[in-house]
């Protein structure tokens, strides 16, 4: 219990501005916000950048940061002496092996993109000259004419669940209370992918316009921009264009804006876990219904989106929701695609949704090497083979082939993977993020990452390496799937079941029937 005048949304604010979970900083924020010090000390200690106040340098250890030699980076960073530690993936994919410095962030290098054209909606390699003509068009035609072009469109969010942006702003505007919230949720950490991050760095009037335009369509005052706390440049692009925008006169008044650092939990990427922490809680998903277009922020109807959701729909309204449908190949839209693992080019590229890996690869300058597998939507999506390169890369053509399109974040690997290696790396991320709420979550991801190394130790001198270590591995994956809360557990799993189906031999298996008759 806490008292009733307790601040609790300043708790992740003091403990930032005290740097951390430091000797004495639980019962000094305590003593600023009334919460009680055991729960100040439970709540610091659920995020990364919190919990280890004295970790300087952060190495990621992604997929695509773990195959370009991340374990070597680590070595030299220890070698200088810095403080470093393992970290999530850094949303740095294209820049593999990535690191973080805290203390001395660096500006992020631009990589690959696609080049500029009529036909994409946020056009990374475009002039962002920020001039809220959508904005304009919002003031002149209303509500009613902003959710038709939505629905128009078809725009599905961005963010990886994919449901479509009118139903969610048509439920906001639906409800009777009339306290509503605008958040964005910039918190973006699905390890392959860094397509939110190119975006508020090169087109930042974009993100702006869009959340302006969501506030007055749904009759919002506050804005939450919820940036991850390794995004600090990301953020100052972001503050950059605000303040242009309000010292242009383009915005108007009556709209309050706040931005929120996030402090390292990849949880927080699922909608209601990024609530639970702008109120200063552990990020830990809530239970739905009801959802946040009902009972959201400060329990009122908030609308959540993705960055790269709320940036197309200024082009949607500039140029009518017919044209962005039209954009599309097998859905409605053009779509960000995130690249990196062994490709010449890693990058954002904008492209039609429906585009083909195949073409998309190419897009990237090619394989490195030949190409063995790809993870199609970020590490949720798991793995399809190197035959399956003419998929197309969409919603519903990757749920039908068995995985999905999530982030969109591509990660491509070549022969000289070990696939039981990547399908570990993977189940580490996964352990290390759960939340643990929910057992299903908790414990699974802690039986496969135990399982794969078990299988891996297990070799003998001659390799051979013993395939009844995974025995259970398919039983476990079900329950995860059915049981868990949230996307994180119901997902965790796919990586090594999706690697096990199409590479059975490597798992000391003998063919994919093997491996469904174990489910």
């Amino acid at each position: 219990m806490q008292p009733k005048d307790a601040r609790r949304e300043e708790v992740l604010v003091q403990l930032e501005h005290a740097g951390g979970l430091k000797p004495g900083v639980a019962g000094q924020v305590q003593r600023a916000t009334g919460v009680p010090e055991a729960d100040v000390y439970g709540v610091s200690t659920f995020y990364h950048l919190l919990s280890q106040p004295d970790v300087q340098v952060r190495v990621c250890q992604g997929l695509s940061c773990k195959i370009a030699g991340s374990d070597g980076l680590m070595a030299e960073c220890q070698a200088t002496g810095s403080t470093a530690a393992f970290s999530s993936c850094l949303g740095r994919c294209d820049l593999a092996p990535a690191l973080w410095d805290r203390e001395d962030e660096e500006p992020i290098a631009p990589g690959g993109c696609a080049p500029t054209g009529d036909n994409l909606a946020i056009d990374l390699a475009g002039s962002d000259a920020g001039e809220y003509a959508a904005l304009a068009l919002v003031r002149e035609k209303g509500a009613d004419w902003v959710c038709e072009q939505l629905e128009q469109a078809g725009l599905q969010g961005r963010g990886g669940a994919g449901f479509p942006a009118f139903i969610k702003w048509n439920a906001v505007r639906a409800q009777a209370v009339t306290e509503r919230y605008v958040v964005l949720n910039a918190d973006e950490g699905e390890p392959g992918t860094f397509k939110d991050r190119e975006v508020m760095l090169r087109r930042p009037h974009l993100v702006i316009e869009g959340l302006a335009i969501a506030a007055i369509t749904l009759g919002a005052e506050d804005i939450y921009l919820y940036v991850r706390g390794e995004f600090g440049r990301a953020r100052d692009a972001l503050e950059a264009a605000l303040a242009a925008a309000r010292e242009r006169g383009d915005l108007g008044e009556g709209l309050r804006w706040h931005f929120v650092d996030g402090h390292g939990a990849y949880i927080c990427g699922e909608e209601t876990a990024l609530l639970e922490a702008l109120e200063g809680k552990r990020g830990m998903p809530r239970m739905k219904p009801p959802f946040p277009v009902e009972v959201g922020f400060r329990g009122k109807p908030t609308l959540i989106q993705n960055v790269e959701t709320i940036s197309c729909i200024p082009a949607i309204l500039r140029r009518g929701g017919e044209w962005f449908k039209a954009a599309g190949r097998t859905e409605p839209g053009p779509k960000l695609y995130c690249v990196s693992g062994h490709v010449h080019r890693p990058g954002v590229y904008e492209a039609p949704l429906g585009i083909t890996m195949r073409e998309l690869l190419e897009m990237a300058g090619g394989p490195v090497g030949t190409v063995k597998a790809f993870s199609p939507g970020g590490a949720s999506s798991g793995f399809l083979p190197a035959d399956q390169l003419d998929v197309e890369l969409g919603f519903k053509s990757l749920a039908a082939a068995g995985s999905m399109l999530g982030s969109a974040g591509v990660v491509v690997l070549n022969e000289t993977v070990d696939m039981v290696e990547a399908a570990l790396i993977q189940a580490v991320f996964f352990e290390d993020e759960s939340c643990g709420q929910c057992a299903p979550c908790r414990i699974g991801t802690q039986i496969l990452r135990q399982a794969l190394e078990r299988y891996l130790a297990s070799g003998d001198e001659a390799g051979g390496r013993d395939p009844s270590v995974l025995a259970d591995v398919m039983e476990v994956s079900w329950g995860m799937s059915e049981a868990s809360i949230c996307g994180l557990g119901q997902a965790a799993s796919w990586p090594l079941t999706s690697a096990m189906k199409y590479f059975p031999a490597e798992f000391g298996l003998e063919s994919e029937s093997e491996v469904t008759r174990s489910v």
